[in-house]
């Protein structure tokens, strides 16, 4: 076979963009199968404005995570992230712990494997979670609406986040103060803004803290 001969690095390059293309063409193949199955096609007008109105924030989102995440999470666990989705809520915190807990680096063969590891580990989980979760959703529903466990739901996401960013922060506070800055003034002066598109922000603090990071390394203040 052809990736007898490759080496790690470019094996996983070969096989990543054949599931990611292949992964693309299934996404499609469900609409198309239904236009094709009801005869009903979107009227071309409302397709593009429909378009034009959500994809730049697509586009862009897409563009900053891949530039913020894929140092982080290496070139296996960046295939399977992007296939697998939920890359900010799950697979880069799972990344970051694994790295933390074994005391690897990004960019690294081992952070490499590491990160390979976590996302991997993150998905199959995440796809057993949903199987039972599947099965058990009409027997558990009448739990899992009660109005005295909606708090505890709406704060899973910050309860996930706080505990990674005090991780984080501690072990980088000069690099940390700036980003965090930045966000808790967009998010107090624009809060509305700040709601509408708040997934873009994770990769724009990340970027922040990349630029704040090189100007005090340059500057002297960092080591």
């Amino acid at each position: 076979m052809k990736t007898q001969n490759m080496t790690y690095d470019d094996g996983t390059h070969y096989w990543g963009r054949i599931w990611l293309w292949g992964m693309g063409v299934v996404l499609l193949l469900l609409p198309a199968a239904i236009c094709l199955y009801f005869d009903a096609w979107p009227e071309a007008n409302g397709l593009f404005k429909g378009l034009i109105a959500v994809a730049p924030t697509f586009w862009a989102v897409g563009t900053i995570e891949v530039l913020t995440y894929v140092p982080m999470l290496g070139a296996g666990g960046s295939y399977l992230g992007f296939i697998t989705g939920n890359l900010t809520n799950l697979k880069v915190p799972c990344t970051i712990t694994a790295l933390n807990k074994v005391g690897a680096k990004p960019g690294t063969p081992e952070g490499e494997v590491v990160g390979t590891i976590a996302v991997a580990t993150s998905s199959i989980v995440t796809t057993l979670i949903i199987f039972v979760g599947v099965l058990l959703i009409v027997p558990l529903a009448p739990i899992l609406n009660s109005p005295s466990l909606k708090p505890a739901f709406e704060q899973i996401l910050p309860a996930l986040f706080g505990g990674l960013g005090v991780a984080l922060i501690g072990q980088n506070l000069k690099v940390a103060i700036v980003p965090v800055v930045s966000m808790i003034v967009l998010f107090v002066c624009a809060p509305s803004f700040a709601n509408s598109v708040g997934l873009v922000f994770v990769p724009v603090a990340a970027a922040i803290a990349i630029a704040a990071a090189r100007i005090m390394y340059k500057i002297g203040w960092l080591k």
